[in-house]
Parts: C-alpha cells; sequence; structure tokens
C-alpha cells in the first residue's frame, strides 16, 4: 500500500534504500547530502541494520568493500569531493567485482567549490573516476519520487552485474520537496553469492582480490568485465522523451536541468518551435543508439548542462558528424534558466536572441 509523504530527495533516498533490503550504510557528513546519514541512522537501526559514521569518506568506502566482499547489500552517499576521495575503493571494488551503490548529490566544483547545485562530476561517474579499465553503472533521477524508486533499481543492477553503481543527483534534486508515493511495487530479487567471504565453513575458502601479477591473469578480468559492460550497454539503457517525434531539435538534459529544459520545451512550442527532449535516465550505458537515429533523422541537438561540457562529449560520439550538437552551460553553482535555455533555441533556428552576458551561451561545434 502507498504511504504519500512530502520530503527531499535526499530522503527519499534513504527510504528506497530500506525498502531494496541495504544491509548496511557507511558514510561521512558533507553537504548538501547531510540528510541522507542522518535519516540512515534512524531509519537502519530500526529495521535491524547496519548504519555507522566512518571517520573519513576513505574508510567509509572502504567499510562499503568489507561488506560487499562478505556478501551484503551495501551503500555510501557523498558530494563531489567526498565522491573524489572514495575513487581508489571504488577501483579497488569494482575490480574485485563486488555489487554496492554509490549516491552523489553534486555541488559546485572543481576543488572544494560550494554547496550550490552542479553537474560536474559527469566524467567521473560515467568513465569510471578511478584507476584502470571499469565502469560505474549510473542512474540520474530528475524527481523525488525517482530517487525513491531508482534505490532498489541500483541495487538490483549492483547485484545483477558484480558491479559498483552510481546515483548521480545534484543538489537541487537532492534539497527539493516533493510529494513520494512510498510503495513497496517492487520486486527484490535475492542473488546467490557464492563468491561471498561469508565464513568457509563446508566448502573451500573464497579469496577477495584485485592483485594479480600474471598479465594474462589481469586481461582475463578486464576482458570479462568489459563483456559485462556490454550486456549492460545492450540491456539496460534507459532514457525519457518528451515532444520528440516532430522535433527538428532536440534538447538533451539529465537530472534538475532536465526539468528545467522540458519547460523550455513547452515555451518554444508555444512559439511554434519544434523542440523536443531527450533526458538520459541511464548516464551509463548511455542511450547512443537513440540519439544516432534522431540525429539521422534530421534532428540536431542542445545539450544544457551545470558543467562546462561533459555529457556534451557523449551525445558527439553518438551523433557521429550527422548532425549539429550545440551547448549551453552554466558552471560554479549557477542555475541555467529556461529564458536563457529558450533564448539559445532561438538562436539556433535563426531567431532573435538576449544579448545579456550571463544570459549568453557558449557554443561548441
Amino acid at each position: 500500500m502507498a504511504n504519500r509523504r512530502l520530503m527531499k530527495g535526499n530522503i527519499a533516498i534513504c527510504y528506497g534504500a530500506v525498502a531494496a533490503k541495504c544491509d548496511a550504510f557507511f558514510g561521512y557528513p558533507i553537504t548538501p547530502q547531510n540528510e541522507i546519514p542522518e535519516k540512515m541512522s534512524e531509519l537502519m537501526p530500526l529495521h535491524g541494520r547496519v548504519f555507522l559514521q566512518a571517520e573519513s569518506e576513505v574508510a567509509a568506502i572502504n567499510m562499503v568493500y568489507g561488506a560487499a566482499a562478505a556478501g551484503k547489500r551495501a551503500m555510501t552517499t557523498s558530494s563531489s569531493p567526498g565522491i573524489s576521495l572514495k575513487m581508489e575503493g571504488l577501483s579497488y571494488i569494482a575490480a574485485c567485482e563486488l555489487p554496492c551503490v554509490v549516491v552523489n548529490v553534486q555541488r559546485g566544483g572543481p576543488g572544494l567549490g560550494n554547496t550550490l547545485p552542479g553537474q560536474a562530476d559527469y566524467f567521473q561517474a560515467v568513465k569510471g573516476g578511478g584507476h584502470g579499465d571499469y565502469r560505474l553503472l549510473t542512474l540520474a533521477p530528475w524527481s523525488v519520487q525517482e530517487c525513491y524508486e531508482f534505490m532498489p533499481w541500483a541495487f538490483d543492477l549492483a547485484d545483477r552485474y558484480r558491479n559498483p553503481v552510481m546515483v548521480l543527483m545534484d543538489a537541487i534534486v537532492g534539497q527539493m520537496l516533493e510529494p513520494v508515493e512510498l510503495h513497496d511495487n517492487f520486486e527484490i530479487r535475492e542473488y546467490a553469492k557464492p563468491w561471498a567471504t561469508n565464513g568457509a565453513l563446508g566448502r573451500p575458502r573464497n579469496v577477495i582480490n584485485s592483485l594479480w601479477i600474471d598479465s594474462a591473469v589481469m586481461e582475463d578480468l578486464n576482458n570479462r568485465l568489459q563483456a559485462k559492460y556490454a550486456e549492460a550497454s545492450r540491456r539496460e539503457v534507459r532514457f525519457f522523451e518528451y515532444q520528440v517525434d516532430d522535433a527538428e531539435l532536440v534538447l538533451v538534459a539529465y537530472g534538475s536541468t532536465g526539468r528545467i529544459c522540458r519547460t523550455v520545451v513547452n515555451m518554444a512550442r508555444e512559439e511554434g518551435l519544434p523542440v523536443g527532449l531527450l533526458r538520459p535516465i541511464s548516464l551509463y550505458p548511455f542511450p547512443a543508439e537513440r540519439i544516432n537515429a534522431l540525429a539521422r533523422r534530421g534532428s540536431r541537438f542542445l545539450v544544457v548542462e551545470m558543467s562546462a561540457g561533459q555529457m556534451v562529449e557523449d551525445v558527439r560520439l553518438a551523433v557521429n558528424g550527422t548532425s549539429d550538437v550545440f551547448f549551453h552551460g552554466r558552471t560554479g553553482g549557477s542555475v541555467p534558466t529556461p529564458v536563457e535555455i529558450l533564448d539559445r533555441v532561438r538562436a539556433v533556428f535563426g531567431g532573435s536572441s538576449i544579448t545579456s552576458a550571463r544570459a549568453r551561451s557558449k557554443e561548441v561545434s
């Protein structure tokens, strides 16, 4: 039975993790995700599960490493600079083929940055982030409801592919309040974990390891990882489309920027401009085939991000020179407005444009 509640995206993450039967949470405070460890410190003990505030972000990800190796559903959360500190651990976890979930509530950067919204951690999330040839399966919610519903999905993907999964949010999604249906319409699958280091009674011991001196063995591991990512790319691509059927210009945006762009589509349509929206839900695997199909039919693209231009590179790769790709970005915690994006849309169609320096966008050919 659904329970309708008003809550922040960060809080919805917690309820989603509990619904997903997360066994253990290890975290460390950093704004703008602090509501998550605070709420998890309340919810996890109520369900007989583990909550631990670590002494650092590095410690937290290594606690996740240990819990995942023991076969438990484990997660951690942080924000941009804190996620950077976890990247060594995530590389080890991926190499050991262990499932876990990491939530990044992005803030402005680089460096310590600020506590305002950002989307400049895209490369870090979808390209692996740490050392070596590995990937994080990456999901991007744009609503508080999706924050709740994506957590069981994230844990399922992690177990199915034995790989870390990143839920990539931003401060807007994490901090905004919306009604949420706390339903239980999830199929929580139980995955056998014969590889887990959970005690060797009655069986040979298991060893979790990412150190392979023999180059042939190390290459076999890498080939297995790449085959796994190829399978995920065939099966797990998700995206949302709005007014795309006749769109000559398709806006591409994820997270809260996608919501802003949906408003822009409505504004543009009122002016008679055939504009649509494609929102990647899975950032990795990326909906490259769909974008390529839209390009081949003649659509052009305007990628909107709260960054200097990261996802736009994946859009260009998907388009592969068959159509035009434009870019509009704001950085440092600044949020693009519907008016400035609409101005960019008009410019692409050859119409009038706002000349304010703050509203002027960048085009990268």
